[in-house]
């Protein structure tokens, strides 16, 4: 199940980023010229795009299948009981897209060479990334307050195993981010530009995974 590979995943999409840069010293440089040595053509780049396209691939056909199960109980089942969403959701939601405005800042200071500003606003993002996880278990607690749990009703079910997978996947981006964030990349065979570029790349799937999956449980209700 993608949810159990999914950082084995991104530690192999960095380590053969890492793996193909030619004479590219070890570390590559933390000023921001790793990205734009390599070219979009070269092999590295290519096998780089792959891996990471074939990641987020076999997500996305998990989760569409979930959806599909969704969608089909929703319309068909006459014991399909509404959930009204908690609250906190939308608290949630607003956390985790500043996350991804803060991470893009992040970079756009790497690509600066300005490396304090980076780690301070990297290390910000990746807060409001565990902010976002801490918000969703809290979100499970008003729903369990409410009386409402994984057996309940199909509704609640689904809300449960919707936030729940995408947590467990957010959980593998939290684990790049503090990789980015404490990885000594002098020592590294990727360089920090790299790194971050592919911990970003993943984390703003997972923004627009979570607002797929929201979408379709407040309108699916």
């Amino acid at each position: 199940m993608p949810g159990s590979t999914i950082v084995e995943d991104i530690e192999l999409i960095i380590e053969d980023i890492g793996g193909g840069g030619g004479n590219r010293p070890p570390g590559g440089g933390d000023d921001g010229e790793g990205g734009k040595r390599r070219g979009p053509q070269s092999p590295s780049s290519r096998r780089y795009a792959t891996a990471i396209i074939l990641a987020i691939l076999s997500i996305v056909m998990f989760f569409m299948a979930m959806a599909s199960a969704f969608i089909f109980l929703r319309a068909t089942s006459k014991l399909w009981v509404p959930l009204r969403l908690p609250w906190l959701i939308w608290v949630n939601t607003a956390v985790l897209l500043l996350s991804s405005g803060v991470m893009e800042l992040a970079r756009r200071r790497l690509a600066l060479a300005d490396i304090q500003r980076f780690r301070n606003l990297w290390s910000a993002a990746t807060l409001l990334g565990v902010l976002f996880l801490i918000g969703q278990l809290a979100a499970w607690r008003q729903l369990i307050r409410a009386g409402f749990y994984v057996a309940t009703n199909q509704a609640s079910s689904f809300f449960y195993i919707f936030t729940g997978l995408h947590g467990l996947h957010l959980l593998g981006g939290l684990c790049a981010l503090f990789y980015v964030a404490f990885r000594r990349f002098e020592r590294a065979k990727v360089s920090r530009t790299v790194a971050a570029e592919v911990a970003s790349y993943y984390w703003h799937f997972m923004d627009g995974l979570w607002i797929f999956l929201l979408a379709l449980l407040y309108f699916g209700k």
